[in-house]
């Protein structure tokens, strides 16, 4: 079983900071896809970043590229999501998610997610 806990996100500013991290039960993000999803209200689940876990290749929305920040601790089990000059538009609640294999079978685990809502 794997378990994923986010934290991190608050209220901010328009143009302010937040930085989320997510606490994995057990050691994953060594090959494995990690990454960090948000859901506005009333919009459909979109990614934000997440790193491959084969070449450790990252992707970002481009909507958050040159703004956002995405890193991984192996040795913590600790994947982050740096977000830097916030737009009231990254209101949303922010999901952590790793896939990986489970006995031959494709797995996606997600965290109880962390609600971020910038102030314009």
């Amino acid at each position: 079983q794997v378990q994923l806990v986010e934290s991190g996100g608050g209220l901010v500013q328009a143009g302010g900071s937040l930085r989320l991290s997510c606490a994995a039960s057990r050691s994953i993000l060594r090959g494995n896809t990690m990454g960090w999803y948000r859901q506005a209200s009333g919009k459909q689940r979109e990614l934000v970043a997440e790193i491959t876990g084969g070449g450790g290749i990252v992707n970002f929305a481009d909507s958050v590229k040159g703004r956002f920040t995405i890193s991984r601790d192996i040795a913590e089990n600790t994947l982050s999501l740096q977000m830097n000059r916030l737009k009231p538009e990254d209101t949303a609640v922010y999901y952590c998610n790793v896939k990986m294999v489970v006995s031959g079978l494709n797995r996606s685990y997600w965290g109880q997610g962390t609600q971020v809502t910038v102030s314009s």
